[in-house]
């Protein structure tokens, strides 16, 4: 999915694009929604789960880096994420107040898939991401629930939805309808292709800011607004094989990404990116040592573009992806084709 070339709006892409033009090109990547949506109950909530490879991740870790661009969030399991370099459970993204349950349940999820958690071996880092959906959400009623979660993950699959489902369901971007986009590209090392692909969570920016392919695009009643409340998750994912602090270089361009199109990272955004590569596995009973293959830095230049190209159309295909919404105490809310209509 991502942008369609024939879409009103499109972004000029320096490297091809991945088959689906979505986060799951990177092999062994799967992503799972559920969307909670009662507009009689001000519900507008949901659920996002990304699985980020293949096997046993408890047995056989993905390395991963962790950039806080700026730390206004409630996430959960980032710090062991930023000191280890590793991600050993699928991730949840959810709003704010579900961060709690969806913790739980991935941590029932490991538990049943590893006996040994607890019990001959240390417990399990569970990472859960989130944002914000107040404005147009019931928060307050707590609607994500443990199965939700698990509901999510049993879901997950190579193609999935764009725009306002799963954990995008209440989110508002630049004033306009946020919520869940991703694209993918394709980069050649050594004469063999990889995929580098982006996963966002929009839920940030100032009426009036928003960016297309540099572009100023005018907010729907033509408002300038003045303050960014709100938060971005980003995931990158690739098969590279990189190490954990070639990733945290790589995380942090995702700022790159949100700069072209209009983000200026205000105070009270919590803007997070994490990136992993299923190009390593790290074994949870290693030995004394373990063997990597990293990428040469000499040719890292080529990753961080792409993440900044993948972050960027991620975006602006979470917007375009989007319906408008009306939801709590009588928040109207445009989508991105409503501008252009």
């Amino acid at each position: 999915m991502g942008l369609p070339d024939n879409s009103i709006v499109s972004i000029k892409s320096k490297f091809r694009k991945g088959p689906r033009n979505l986060i799951t090109d990177v092999p062994g990547v799967r992503v799972g929604h559920v969307t909670l949506r009662d507009p009689e109950r001000d519900i507008h909530t949901g659920v996002t789960a990304l699985i980020p490879a293949e096997g046993n991740l408890f047995r056989e870790k993905v390395a991963a880096g962790v950039a806080v661009i700026n730390g206004f969030g409630k996430s959960a399991g980032l710090v062991q994420v930023k000191e280890l370099g590793t991600i050993e459970a699928p991730v949840a993204l959810t709003n704010t107040f579900g961060v709690g349950r969806a913790v739980d349940a991935l941590i029932r999820y490991m538990l049943e898939e590893n006996e040994d958690i607890g019990v001959s071996t240390g417990t399990v880092n569970c990472l859960a991401m989130e944002c914000n959906d107040g404005e147009l959400n019931d928060i307050r009623g707590m609607h994500v629930k443990e199965e939700h979660v698990r509901q999510a993950l049993d879901n997950a699959s190579e193609d999935f939805e764009e725009g306002d489902v799963g954990a995008g369901t209440g989110m508002i971007c630049m004033s306009l309808k946020g919520g869940i986009g991703s694209a993918s590209r394709v980069l050649e090392f050594d004469g063999r292709e990889y995929c580098l692909g982006a996963l966002v969570l929009s839920n940030f920016g100032v009426a009036g800011n928003l960016r297309i392919d540099g572009m100023r695009v005018p907010s729907a009643d033509g408002i300038m607004g003045d303050g960014d409340k709100g938060s971005t998750i980003i995931i990158i994912g690739t098969d590279i094989p990189m190490d954990s602090r070639q990733l945290e270089r790589t995380a942090s361009r995702a700022s790159a990404g949100l700069g072209r199109v209009g983000s200026f990272m205000g105070t009270g955004s919590g803007d997070i990116a994490v990136a992993f590569s299923s190009g390593n596995r790290i074994s949870h009973y290693a030995g004394d040592f373990t063997d990597l293959r990293t990428l040469s830095e000499n040719a890292i230049d080529k990753v961080f573009e792409a993440a900044v190209e993948a972050v960027e159309e991620a975006v602006i295909s979470s917007l375009y992806h989007s319906g408008s919404v009306t939801g709590i105490r009588g928040k109207h809310v445009d989508c991105l084709k409503d501008v252009f209509n």
